[in-house]
C-alpha cells in the first residue's frame, strides 16, 4: 500500500512539473534595492549573474524610490528602472538589497514597505520566496539588519532563503569579509575592491538559491495546481487582480471640450488621457528640470494609467474582464531637449498594465518626448485596447 502511495505520489508530481513548466516555463525574479553610490547595486549584479545559471529564470533589477529627491545617485543606479509596491505580487521571487542604517534597514526601503499593507491584507506574497543582501562602510550591525529586514518578509508569509555556509570552500580569509549565514553583504569600508571577490561569490550563490527555489515553489502554487492538473483554463480576473493589489481605479474624467473620452471601432478602444487627480493635474512641469524629480513624473505615469483604465471600463460597460488585449501604449512626455530617461518612466505604465491585465497586458510601445503638453502636464498617454 505504501509503495502504491509513494508511485501515486511520483506520478502526479511528474504530471504537475510537466503542465506547469508547459503552461508557464520562465521564472520571473525581481532584484530590489536601495542604493546610493553603487555598492548594494554591485551585490545585486552577482545575485544576478547566480540567478541566471538556473534554467528557466529571468531576472530584473529595481530600485525603490528616493525619500529626498537631492540626494545624488551614482549614474548606475540613477539608471536603474523604479520599482512600484504594486508590482512586487507579479514576480516568483524577490531579492531584497539595502545598505545598513543603524543596524536596520534604510529609510528609503522602509517608506517603500510601508505602503504595503494592501499587499500583505490580501496575502499577495504569501508563499514566495525571499532573500535578503546588505552593505555598510565598516560591517556592523549586518547581520542585525539582515535578520531585520527579514521580519519585514516574513509578516508578508514569504519564504525565507540564507545562505548558510554558502561559498566558504572559496572564501579569502587573508582579508575582512562582509560575508554571514543569512545572506550577502559587503565592507564597502575595507581596503581592496568592493564588494570584494568572495564577497561576489556568496552573493552568487545566493542569487542561483533563490532561483532554485522560486522555481521549485512555482510548481505548487495553488492557482496553478487547480488550473494546470484540473485542465481547466481559469482566466485572469481583473477585479480580483486590483483587490489584490490594493489598485482603486478613480472616477473616470470628463471631457473639458469638443471630443469623447474614448471611441470603440471594431472592438477597438482608442483612448487618451493625463495625470488628472481631484480636479488638478498630478505633478505638473517639464520633466529634465528642477521643476519635477523622475519619480513624481513616474507617480504621474501612474497617475495617468489609472485615468485610462478607468475610462476603459466605462468604455467595457464596467466589467475590464471583457478586455481582450492592451493593444498599444504611447507616452508623451514633457521634457527638457537633452533628457534621455522617457523609457525609464514609461515603464511604469508598461509594468502596471501587466500587473493588472496579465499576459493581456503586453503590448507595443512608443515613449515620446515633446517641448510642451496641454495645461503644462508631464506626461500623457494615449492606448489603444481590444475588447469583446
Amino acid at each position: 500500500m505504501k509503495k502504491n502511495t509513494f508511485l501515486f505520489s511520483l506520478f502526479f508530481l511528474m504530471l504537475l512539473s510537466q503542465t506547469s513548466f508547459g503552461k508557464d516555463k520562465e521564472t520571473n525574479l525581481l532584484i530590489l534595492l536601495h542604493s546610493q553610490n553603487g555598492s548594494t547595486l554591485k551585490l545585486a549584479q552577482g545575485i544576478a549573474q547566480g540567478i541566471l545559471l538556473y534554467p528557466n529564470t529571468k531576472v530584473v533589477i529595481k530600485r525603490v524610490p528616493s525619500l529626498d529627491t537631492k540626494v545624488v545617485l551614482s549614474s548606475d543606479v540613477q539608471k536603474l528602472p523604479i520599482a512600484t509596491i504594486e508590482e512586487l505580487a507579479i514576480y516568483d521571487g524577490i531579492a531584497f538589497g539595502s545598505p545598513v542604517h543603524f543596524g536596520n534597514i534604510s529609510a528609503d526601503m522602509a517608506a517603500f514597505f510601508a505602503r504595503s499593507i494592501p499587499l500583505w491584507t490580501t496575502r499577495a506574497l504569501e508563499g514566495k520566496p525571499a532573500t535578503v543582501f546588505m552593505s555598510s562602510g565598516s560591517g556592523s550591525g549586518n547581520e542585525v539588519a539582515i535578520q531585520s529586514f527579514w521580519s519585514t518578509v516574513a509578516l508578508h508569509g514569504m519564504v525565507i532563503i540564507p545562505t548558510g555556509i554558502m561559498a566558504s570552500d572559496t572564501l579569502d580569509k587573508t582579508i575582512a569579509q562582509g560575508n554571514t549565514p543569512f545572506g550577502a553583504t559587503s565592507i564597502t569600508g575595507a581596503t581592496g575592491p568592493r564588494p570584494s571577490e568572495s564577497e561576489l561569490a556568496l552573493a552568487k550563490e545566493q542569487g542561483r538559491a533563490l532561483a532554485k527555489t522560486a522555481s521549485a515553489l512555482k510548481i505548487f502554487n495553488t492557482s496553478k495546481i487547480s488550473e494546470n492538473v484540473l485542465s481547466t483554463e481559469k482566466e485572469w480576473d481583473v477585479n480580483q487582480t486590483l483587490v489584490k493589489l490594493g489598485i482603486v481605479i478613480p472616477k473616470a474624467p470628463n471631457p473639458v471640450g469638443n471630443y469623447v473620452p474614448y471611441v470603440i471601432s471594431n472592438n477597438m478602444v482608442y483612448i487618451n488621457q493625463v495625470a488628472l487627480k481631484d480636479g488638478k493635474i498630478l505633478y505638473p512641469g517639464k520633466i529634465g528640470t528642477n521643476e519635477i524629480t523622475e519619480e513624481q513624473a513616474k507617480e504621474a505615469t501612474k497617475q495617468a494609467f489609472l485615468n485610462v483604465v478607468s475610462v476603459l471600463k466605462e468604455a467595457s460597460g464596467g466589467d475590464l474582464n471583457r478586455v481582450k488585449r492592451v493593444v498599444q501604449l504611447t507616452g508623451y512626455f514633457n521634457t527638457s531637449p537633452n533628457y534621455t530617461q522617457h523609457a525609464a518612466i514609461m515603464n511604469t505604465a508598461s509594468d502596471l498594465a501587466v500587473a493588472i491585465f496579465g499576459d493581456k497586458g503586453k503590448h507595443a510601445r512608443a515613449t515620446i518626448g515633446a517641448v510642451s503638453l496641454p495645461i503644462n502636464a508631464s506626461v500623457e498617454i494615449q492606448a489603444v485596447f481590444e475588447i469583446e
